[in-house]
């Protein structure tokens, strides 16, 4: 029996090409964009799957209250390790303290590279799981051992084995290959570390550092730990919350709590919001799961409104087999194999698009998604896909057509009638109205994005670049170098700072002035400079002066931005003294200059008060330089590497555009919107194509009213309006759903950005606009061809 359904299906198939392409095309399009967001939705989900221990791993996060508000972050005090050790030992298998990874040259002989490492306690190899393919299982107990990645060996020693080979670090310090390690996934949190250094190393090469470790409020260092089996997550980070609060009493003010986050965690969920998890890309997990059901179920709705559609054509068929015998039963079997035949056929052409677009799809999502075709649970999940496809899909023509009285069809007086349509002109609704909503959703999300881009960020990042202070042979170079720069002709200026252009590093407290409130818990994003920083940036003085070596007072000058003034309280700041430090013997600064906020951490939210001190001990961490605008970047560039590897030839060039790195703070969001205008095309491709089908069936059943109307005069405009205006009004009934929905849900969206546009009525006006414009090209070939039609080939036979 089952064999015969699967002949009568195949028949049916053959006999109207034209609506089984549509069908399988359609059903297609719907599972490729399904497939490709689950395997999106899998990488997202599996992101640090690689650790086998990750449901025992986390990180310290510590959160501090700054009058009222809660921020939360990563970075730890040094002596909160020594704590846990000692006095929490009995919960973790394992403590791990790390620094902040950093770019660094490794340097081979005269090949030298640029790469990313960290410092890490020994214990880190073990934790981290890291696949260890040449080299001892405990690489990192010496002090002068360094264990790299096999692209890393790769690029300094090519086909030689690293083990044992000595490599200089940052033109300091010479490290030995205790150890190489397969590469990191990339859906992993520590993908961009290359190579690992000893923590023991690390705490020496400072004295900063080694003071560290009794100062609780010198928040600097990372903590991962890894807990024991029978310990309790959330018993332990309740355990441990008030450990700082009770161990300094300076640091108690502000309130601080320390927690464990666990490593599932990290990715999906890192955004917090006075103190408490408010999401992170979780919400584009759920954001695009949502997005490939509905264009799934736009799919299922062209099998469903097509099937239903010609039920006419099918009647006589079901009236003959009830009459023989057949059961309802059997007929709604038979339905669910052709059913379940165009889905196994749609989503073999699936598989192939997105083989087909698996790369580009990769680039555009910044992925490395492999088509798993070695995981039996990708194709137990394939299997339950397609079933529950063609159930979805053929449920409702099923039991539609297996419904009809053999009676009345035999009889010829059989006719779907007006309320048959209802269900298609429902279904053909709910498609546009998903579609519009997508449009409307797009829209909006591209218009938050070039509302943030057009933001005044206070200062020129076009024609600014700048160049990581990599190796200690930099240090004290400073003024030398700027000289050297300055008579290359290719930069106008250059100045240094202790955090990138496009980034604040470090956050201080512990600030005084006269006006200052009782009680006020200060905290300021602070950049330390050198003094042509100001003119170097092209940032805007609003009052005072920036740095100047005309005055030798500026070594312990300070500039404000109008955010720190507004912050601080200052009606005339330039002059005011700020002490810093105790009471007894603190450091007096004093506010030379106020200058425009400038944005330089996340563009969707309030500039940071920010303070700019001199830099009076050579801590920079950028050379920051003004390329000469009457030159080409090209020619710039190529005067400014001859004067560095003139100057530093043991170290490789490297630099970044300021705007580029600027523009890459809209990488996710761009990203999202990118994806959601690829995914919207194909939604509204899927639901012209059912449009299409539609009609076009309509079309071939009004074909001899068509002739009688022409042979009376219609004109062809007449006809056009005739078979057009139900479509227009069902996507008018879509538009009138969809708007006020999609407007609800994005209202939701754009409050997670203090910076946020307001959504303009355009938006709908231009989604309505487009909906009809689609629907009337759609519907117009099919009505005009129709219409132009030989009346006489249709009358014929009457």
């Amino acid at each position: 029996m089952l064999r015969n359904y699967f002949k009568i299906a195949w028949r049916n198939l053959l006999k109207h090409k034209g609506y089984s392409a549509i069908n399988i095309f359609g059903l297609a399009l719907g599972m490729a964009v399904t497939l490709m967001i689950g395997l999106w939705v899998a990488d997202e989900l599996n992101f640090n799957a690689y650790y086998k221990n990750k449901d025992r791993i986390a990180q310290v996060y510590q959160t501090q209250t700054y009058n009222g508000e809660i921020g939360t972050g990563t970075a730890i005090p040094r002596p909160l390790e020594f704590v846990l050790r000692q006095e929490y030992a009995d919960n973790f298998e394992r403590i791990v303290m790390a620094s902040w990874e950093q770019p660094m040259t490794l340097r081979v002989g005269d090949k030298v590279i640029g790469q990313t490492g960290i410092s890490i306690q020994e214990e880190a190899p073990q934790m981290l799981d890291l696949q260890i393919t040449q080299g001892e299982q405990n690489p990192l107990k010496e002090q002068n051992a360094v264990m790299i990645s096999q692209s890393c060996a790769k690029a300094l020693f090519g086909t030689e084995k690293a083990l044992g080979k000595i490599i200089n670090v940052n033109d300091r310090d010479d490290m030995m290959v205790t150890a190489v390690y397969e590469d990191i996934p990339k859906n992993n949190s520590f993908h961009s570390i290359n190579f690992f250094l000893p923590w023991k190393h690390y705490i020496t090469t400072a004295h900063w550092l080694k003071n560290a470790a009794d100062q609780w409020g010198n928040n600097s260092f990372q903590l991962f730990v890894q807990l024991k089996e029978n310990a309790d997550l959330a018993g332990v980070s309740q355990a441990i919350a008030n450990i700082k609060h009770n161990k300094d009493a300076n640091e108690a003010q502000f309130e601080p709590k320390l927690f464990l986050w666990p490593m599932e965690k990290w990715h999906l969920y890192s955004r917090f919001k006075n103190g408490v998890p408010s999401g992170g890309r979780i919400e584009n997990v759920w954001l695009f799961g949502i997005i490939g059901t509905f264009v799934l179920l736009l799919a299922c709705i062209n099998f469903m409104n097509l099937s239903t559609a010609r039920s006419e054509k099918r009647a006589m068929e079901v009236g003959i087999r009830k009459t023989i015998g057949s059961t309802k039963n059997q007929l709604v079997r038979q339905f669910l194999v052709e059913s379940l035949l165009v889905v196994f056929f749609a989503f073999a052409l699936a598989m192939g698009l997105v083989l087909l677009f698996l790369n580009a799809f990769n680039d555009l999502a910044s992925k490395a998604i492999d088509f798993p075709w070695s995981s039996p649970v990708f194709w137990v999940t394939a299997l339950v896909f397609i079933t529950l496809t063609a159930l979805i899909s053929g449920s409702y023509p099923a039991l539609y057509l297996s419904a009809f009285r053999p009676i009345k069809v035999l009889k010829g007086t059989f006719k779907a009638g007006k309320m048959a349509a209802l269900p298609r002109k429902v279904l053909v609704v709910t498609q546009f109205s998903v579609s519009i909503a997508l449009i409307i959703g797009t829209l909006i999300v591209m218009s938050q994005i070039e509302f943030s881009k057009n933001r005044p960020i206070g200062y020129q990042t076009e024609g600014l670049i700048q160049i990581p202070v990599m190796s200690y042979e930099f240090v004290g170079k400073d003024d030398f170098m700027r000289q050297q720069f300055l008579a290359s002709g290719a930069v106008m200026e250059m100045a240094t700072s202790s955090s990138p252009s496009t980034d604040i590093w470090s956050h201080r407290s512990g600030y005084n002035w006269e006006s200052k409130p009782e009680e006020f818990q200060e905290e300021f994003a602070y950049t330390e400079v050198s003094y042509e920083y100001v003119e170097t940036l092209g940032l805007k003085v609003v009052d005072g002066r920036g740095f100047s070596r005309e005055f030798a007072t500026d070594s312990s000058a300070i500039l404000l931005n109008e955010a720190a003034v507004k912050y601080m309280g200052l009606k005339n700041p330039v002059g005011e003294i700020i002490r810093q430090g105790s009471e007894e013997n603190p450091t007096l600064l004093r506010v030379i200059g106020v200058v425009e906020d400038a944005v330089v951490q996340s563009p969707y939210e309030p500039v940071k008060q920010a303070i700019y001190v001199f830099d009076r001990y050579g801590n920079a961490s950028y050379w920051n330089l003004r390329l000469n605008p009457d030159q080409s970047a090209g020619e710039n560039l190529a005067q400014i590497e001859e004067v560095f590897t003139r100057n530093f030839p043991n170290s490789p060039f490297t630099y970044d555009f300021v705007d580029q790195e600027y523009a890459q703070k809209f990488d996710e969001e761009e990203r999202i919107a990118s994806l959601a205008k690829v995914f919207t095309v194909l939604a509204i491709l899927i639901s012209c194509l059912g449009l299409f089908g539609l009609a076009s069936f309509v079309a071939e059943q009004r074909t001899k009213e068509i002739g009688v109307r022409k042979v009376l005069g219609a004109s062809v405009a007449n006809l056009w309006l005739l078979l057009s205006k139900d479509f227009v009004m069902l996507v008018v009934m879509a538009i009138l759903v969809a708007s006020p929905v999609a407007f609800y849900l994005m209202q939701q969206w754009v409050q997670k950005f203090s910076y946020r546009t307001d959504i303009s009525l355009w938006i709908f006006i231009a989604a309505a606009f487009g909906a009809m414009s689609i629907t009337l090209i759609t519907v117009s070939f099919q009505a005009i061809k129709a219409a132009i039609a030989n009346p006489v080939k249709s009358l014929r036979n009457e």
